[in-house]
């Protein structure tokens, strides 16, 4: 087929806007922010899981020290009892007897209770200062992870910003291109990549093969307006004076 040597050149703007479309789609997929936000959606639900795991150990030993000073209070509320009917001159001698057993086993479970209680109050310390480790921790990789997102809200809007402006300015280059000729290019492009390329030295800009003396003797003799393709990829090759004919 024949398309005006002009027409022809016109095919390197339209492929140089074709790679760029394609690396613009090709960052999309594979911003490294994309990756970052995966890798800290895990930590974050990672983190979450702790801060919930020192919560409710918190929680238990919350309530489990409220038990033990229920059972301290009852035991001195007891032993407040006891003391005022020690005093009580009216008590035989085997009440008071059993009295003052019963106050010596209320002072040895009040001790005992009182030292479960300190054990209790220290894992809750050490438990709390877990908690407040977690959630810093937390807070930490959410203010990454708000950042990794912003980063990559910030880069998606200027590719697609992009990816209008170079698919409007497609637009108008088509629509001033022969349409056999965008035929031949849209199925060379569909199977190979690149549709049309530059003959540059002898050799493809396509697929940078350099072109055999044959195929070189044959692009020589044809007519400025011929559509001349690359033996090895298909590609429309553009003649300039760059290609060294």
């Amino acid at each position: 087929m024949r398309a005006d040597p002009a027409v022809q050149r016109q095919l390197l703007d339209l492929a140089e806007i074709d790679t760029e479309l394609t690396r613009i789609d090709h960052r999309r997929r594979t911003l490294p922010e994309l990756a970052e936000i995966t890798e800290q959606e895990k930590n974050q639900r990672s983190a979450r899981d702790a801060v919930v795991a020192a919560e409710t150990a918190l929680g238990d030993l919350n309530r489990e020290a409220t038990k033990q000073e229920n059972e301290i209070e009852a035991v001195r509320s007891r032993e407040e009892r006891d003391r005022k009917l020690l005093k009580d001159t009216n008590i035989g001698a085997k009440q008071l007897t059993e009295l003052e057993h019963e106050l010596t086993s209320l002072q040895r479970r009040q001790s005992a209770l009182e030292d479960d209680l300190l054990e209790l109050m220290e894992r809750r310390e050490a438990v709390e200062i877990d908690l407040s480790k977690a959630k810093e921790a937390l807070a930490k990789i959410e203010q990454t992870l708000a950042d990794a997102r912003r980063r990559s809200g910030e880069t998606l809007t200027d590719l697609e910003t992009s990816q209008v402006r170079k698919t409007d300015a497609r637009a108008a280059l088509v629509g001033k291109l022969p349409a056999d000729l965008l035929k031949i290019y849209d199925e060379v492009r569909a199977q190979r990549g690149i549709g049309a390329a530059l003959l540059r030295g002898r050799r493809c800009g396509a697929c940078r093969l350099e072109l055999d003396r044959s195929a070189i003797t044959a692009i020589r003799e044809a007519k400025p307006d011929e559509v001349v393709r690359c033996e090895e990829c298909g590609a429309i090759l553009v003649r300039t004076a760059e290609s060294g004919l």
